[in-house]
């Protein structure tokens, strides 16, 4: 009885946390007229409502911000390796990181408004681009990973004269390869989800889909279906990418929890 009990409620959350994302897709593929009327426990399939994002220029949004996100994430992958590297070979500056994972990310908005404005990067896609080059998530999570690695193979490595390119591109990188996706999926994922940081550093041609969206509420605030379909796709990326990844992820979590 309790386990029956147990599974009920866990089917009841799982339903609960569900039940946006169930509605969202019913109303994505309802006809207009049917979401437009209120009729909508009339079933009826349709594929208006996705046609209609076009003419809105969803597709430009949804293509930008794929490019914008991955170059990001790349950029703080890139960065993210050598400096995990280097706290974990004894560098003194895992406070910093910790310090700066910690503090919000809008308590840095002004300040690096004026920095991007100075240097001319303000209401450019690169405003979105640059300053997630380096990431103290990605980092302190690299470096996680490496704690992980014996430190014994790094040294015999450099008693046998590999430098530390060779020793980054040979040894670590594929030892750290489920950390480095776990890492860039969750910077891709936090990054893709951002809304105020480009509102406020880009101008509306460089708006990224979330912000985008955002917008086409306050246009079309009752068009259920139009919102409905919009939204589907936006999210679609992120599911792909979770899916296409899922056990490594959970590999690199399993692996950190039981460390």
């Amino acid at each position: 009885m309790r386990a029956f009990l147990r599974h009920a409620f866990v089917a009841l959350l799982v339903f609960a946390v569900a039940l946006p994302f169930l509605w969202m897709a019913y109303a994505a593929f309802l006809p207009p007229e049917l979401v437009n009327s209120g009729e909508i426990t009339r079933f009826g399939f349709s594929l208006a409502n996705f046609g209609a994002l076009a003419p809105e220029g969803f597709w430009w949004r949804l293509l930008y911000s794929l490019a914008v996100s991955g170059l990001a994430t790349l950029l703080a992958l890139a960065s993210g390796l050598p400096a995990a590297y280097a706290l974990r070979d004894g560098a003194p500056l895992l406070g910093l990181v910790l310090f700066l994972l910690a503090v919000p990310a809008e308590m840095l908005l002004v300040p690096l408004y004026g920095v991007l404005n100075s240097t001319r990067l303000l209401g450019g896609p690169w405003a979105l681009i640059l300053p997630f080059a380096a990431s103290p998530f990605v980092i302190f999570l690299l470096y996680q990973g490496l704690r992980a690695v014996p430190w014994e193979i790094i040294e015999a490595a450099r008693i046998d004269g590999a430098g530390e390119r060779l020793i980054l591109q040979k040894i670590l990188l594929p030892v750290m390869m489920p950390h480095l996706v776990t890492a860039g999926v969750l910077s891709f994922a936090a990054h893709w989800n951002l809304v105020l940081y480009p509102r406020v550093m880009t101008t509306e041609p460089w708006w990224t889909l979330q912000v985008w969206m955002a917008d086409l509420v306050r246009k079309y605030p009752s068009d259920w279906g139009l919102l409905s379909a919009a939204a589907l796709l936006g999210t679609l990326p992120l599911a792909l990418v979770y899916l296409l990844f899922e056990r490594k992820i959970i590999e690199t979590f399993e692996g950190s929890l039981k460390g």
